[in-house]
């Protein structure tokens, strides 16, 4: 194998995997969405389509598609920049294209009553819920790095892309709550959301630090295996558990600040929703007080008027 080079990353793209013919039917169904949304007059936001389907899906091709996929078992460091982009970019983007709301604007009664009664299933609520999707969030890598799991999933293709997929899993149920725009069940108030972000900074700073300052090769003796001449594996490794913390942090601050916006966008359409309130009522005290004079000033004139006869 030739080192990794700029135009690897083009020339050793492969589209053979499962994961690819995922990405190119949900594609397709999101644009149908859209389309059929438009054909009746509807509007979908065209940013909501670019989040989705250019920086989600796009970029879960990025690193499943291209050439990094023909190194993802021989560079620990190429794995690890798939491991952040699909379980914590990838995510932001595909929730913030609202694809359940999507569904439900465009599917007839049935199927969106069969979708309706899954988001509100016991089942729904449990794995949708910010603590359970925060665990399955910081806990999953330990126990995938420091187990045989990890070696499993490097000898064997198809657990390799079940590791892809579950990285984009429990990203999205960590994210896709945080962020609200769809109807999901357990949605927190902004501070916890918030809280819970800030809280999963440690982990990734932990984890990066135990992968960079470890002294044993993770997968065992994979890598040294390879007889890769241009790469050294415990230098590759440092390289990765710093992707791992530095990325982590990164995504995890700029996450955080989203939903600090979103928090004060929240509570300034509060504050208007608050003050048209008020206007409202001040106008109905106005016009009551005004007719309620005019009516006073009707019995008034009616009293001082001379009676005939």
């Amino acid at each position: 194998m030739e080192p990794l080079t700029g135009s690897k990353f083009f020339t050793e793209a492969s589209v053979d995997s499962w994961l690819a013919a995922g990405l190119v039917v949900g594609t397709a169904l999101y644009l149908y969405g859209v389309y059929r949304l438009r054909l009746r007059g509807d509007a979908w936001p065209p940013l909501r389509t670019f989040c989705f389907l250019v920086l989600g899906f796009g970029s879960v091709a990025a690193v499943t598609v291209s050439g990094l996929h023909a190194y993802d078992t021989a560079v620990i460091s190429v794995h690890m920049i798939q491991h952040m982009v699909l379980s914590m970019i990838a995510p932001i983007f595909l929730a913030l294209g609202a694809p359940v709301t999507l569904a439900l604007r465009l599917l007839p009664k049935s199927p969106k009553a069969l979708l309706l009664s899954v988001l509100h299933s016991r089942v729904a609520k449990v794995v949708t819920h910010p603590l359970y999707a925060y665990a399955l969030f910081v806990i999953n890598p330990f126990v995938l790095y420091f187990s045989g799991l990890y070696r499993l999933s490097l000898e064997n293709a198809f657990v390799h892309e079940l590791v892809h997929l579950h990285f984009l899993a429990t990203g999205c149920l960590f994210f896709w709550p945080l962020l609200g725009l769809d109807p999901l069940p357990n949605r927190w108030p902004y501070p916890g959301r918030a809280l819970l972000m800030l809280l999963s900074v440690p982990f990734h700073t932990v984890l990066g630090l135990t992968i960079m300052q470890s002294t044993t090769l993770l997968g065992g003796d994979w890598y040294p295996n390879l007889g890769l001449t241009w790469l050294d594996p415990f230098t590759d490794q440092k390289t990765a558990g710093g992707i791992l913390w530095a990325g982590g942090e990164i995504v995890s601050v700029t996450m955080l600040g989203v939903l600090i916006l979103q928090w004060i966008r929240q509570q300034e359409r509060e504050a208007r929703r608050v003050d048209r309130q008020l206007d409202r009522e001040e106008a109905a005290e106005a016009a009551r007080i005004k007719s309620d004079s005019e009516g006073t000033d009707e019995i008034t004139r009616a009293g001082a008027s001379p009676s005939g006869g």
